[in-house]
Order: structure tokens, then sequence, then C-alpha cells
């Protein structure tokens, strides 16, 4: 048996996200298309016999029991009364309270490792099961492709998407995603769209030179007002390209056909803001390790 896995957990864009309306239990309604691309969180797991799910190191501010990738490892144990255990290591790149789905991706990788590590054989329909325990966008990276999804995120359509290239920048705050959806001034009533009118407009506005407000982010205006380094790195992302934010924020992107216009993009940018090209991904790396 493999005593040890290394594996990505990429990071995830919201090419668009549209809040169409609220459920009763104060979950929102979304719909939205998933994008992966390469920039990515690397996950080591070791295999424990003595049951144990260990963190291999503290991470500030999160305490182990409320870990993602924790949770995910004993959520697993649990359904499958498995006895082994495992440390976790995790290495971050992907920036937290970004939008991009670092702690999502990581727990989707732990969920997708170690169903391998311990020999487990579930499905990815199982797989994505829990992890919508774990939370709303934990599934689509477990679905392993590209996708445009509905309901809280978790009704997923797969969605081939060309190739393309992305400038990403990251503001140096963290969105608290619970305070975006919870604010007043949130748009929570946009037009329902079928999968194929929204695919067929996404397709018509990459070859258009301005942002088009039927495909945008319901969750940025909230956020631009709340956080001003949002806003800031916006409107200069946006004299570049059709510059938009990732899900509640606070990484900003924008699009490109060619790797030579994203790295034109990023060589401007100015000192005092941080940012990466990333390219896009046609499937998860791990997408081949679940069957089903």
């Amino acid at each position: 048996m493999t005593q040890t896995l290394t594996c990505p957990a990429p990071a995830k864009l919201n090419l668009f996200l549209h809040v169409v309306g609220q459920r009763a239990d104060g979950y929102h309604l979304l719909q939205t298309l998933f994008r992966f691309i390469d920039l990515h969180d690397t996950l080591h797991f070791t295999l424990r016999n003595d049951g144990a799910v260990r963190r291999a190191h503290a991470i500030e501010g999160v305490a182990e029991n409320q870990d993602l990738c924790v949770r995910a490892a004993r959520l697993l144990q649990s359904e499958t009364q498995c006895a082994l255990g495992v440390d976790i290591a995790v290495e971050k790149h992907i920036p937290l309270g970004g939008g991009l789905g670092g702690g999502s991706s990581d727990a989707a990788t732990t969920l997708i490792a170690l169903n391998r590590l311990w020999s487990l054989g579930l499905s990815r329909a199982h797989l994505m099961r829990l992890g919508l325990q774990l939370g709303a966008d934990v599934p689509v990276f477990v679905f392993g492709e590209n996708a445009f999804a509905e309901g809280v995120g978790e009704a997923l359509q797969a969605c081939p998407l060309p190739e393309a290239w992305y400038v990403v920048l990251f503001p140096p705050v963290q969105v608290p995603t619970a305070e975006i959806f919870a604010h007043p001034e949130l748009t929570r009533n946009t037009v329902s769209f079928t999968m194929r009118a929204l695919l067929e407009r996404w397709q018509e506005l990459r070859q258009e030179s301005h942002n088009d407000p039927q495909l945008r982010n319901d969750l940025q205006p909230v956020a631009c007002k709340l956080y001003p380094e949002v806003a800031r790195h916006l409107a200069w992302l946006d004299h570049s390209g059709k510059a938009m934010m990732t899900g509640s924020g606070a990484c900003i992107f924008a699009e490109f056909a060619e790797r030579s216009q994203a790295e034109a993009v990023l060589q401007q940018l100015p000192h005092a803001m941080r940012g990466i090209m990333a390219q896009g991904l046609t499937r998860h790396p791990l997408h081949d390790w679940v069957s089903g």
C-alpha cells in the first residue's frame, strides 16, 4: 500500500456569478461558471495505522478541528468506518479569503487522495455528496471538470472551455463570504438563464471589448463598497481587460486568449499590487483518480 501521496489542489475562478434567489434555510441560489486554473496548493498525505488524523503544521487562526482538510478526513473515516489515519501537510499558495476556493479545493483533494490512500473505492458521486457537507464549493473540485453550476453550487454540468490565460490580482484583504452574502444591498433576484443561453452570451462577451451587465458577479458591488482595495484593484485591471471579481472576493481577474497578452498586462502591474498569470485548466489534475 502506498504510504505517502503528494497532490495538487487547484484554485478556481467564477467566470460569472449570479444570485438568483434564496432558500428558506438562508442559503443563496446561484448560477455560475467554474474554471480551474494552474495556481494550486500542494498537500502531502502520510498514512498512519493508528486511526489518528493530524495536521502536520499549525495554521494561524484555524483550529485543527475546524481545518477543512482535517474535517474532510474525519468525515471520510466516519462514512466508511476506516481504521486508518493520516498526517496532512499543506503548502499554501492560494490566498485565504480571496474567492479562489482554496479551502474547498484542499478539502476535495483530501477526499480524493484519502479515497486512494485508504483504498476505499468510493465513487465520484459519493465523494461529492460528502463534499457538500463541508462546503458548497467542494463538490465542483471532486467533479473535476470546468462546470456550469446551479443551486447552492452543487448542481453541476460539465462545460468544456477554450484555452485561456488569466491575470489574477491579490488585494491585501480577506473578504469573509458570510459578510457579503448577509449584506442588505446584495442583489438576490437576478433573472435565471438556461445554461445554453448563458454560455452563448459568455462566448459572445469574450469577443467584445466591454463588460456585459448580464454576465457579472453579483457579489462584486458589495465587496467593492466594503473593501476599497478590491475596488482599486478592479479599476486598475479593468483598463487592461474585462476585469471581474471571483467568488465573494477579494481576488480580481481578467481573461486573455493569448499568453503574451496576459504577460504584457502583468508587466505593467504597479509595485504596490500583487498578482500572477495563470493558465486555465481543461480539468482537475486528479480527475482520473476517481471513478464514476
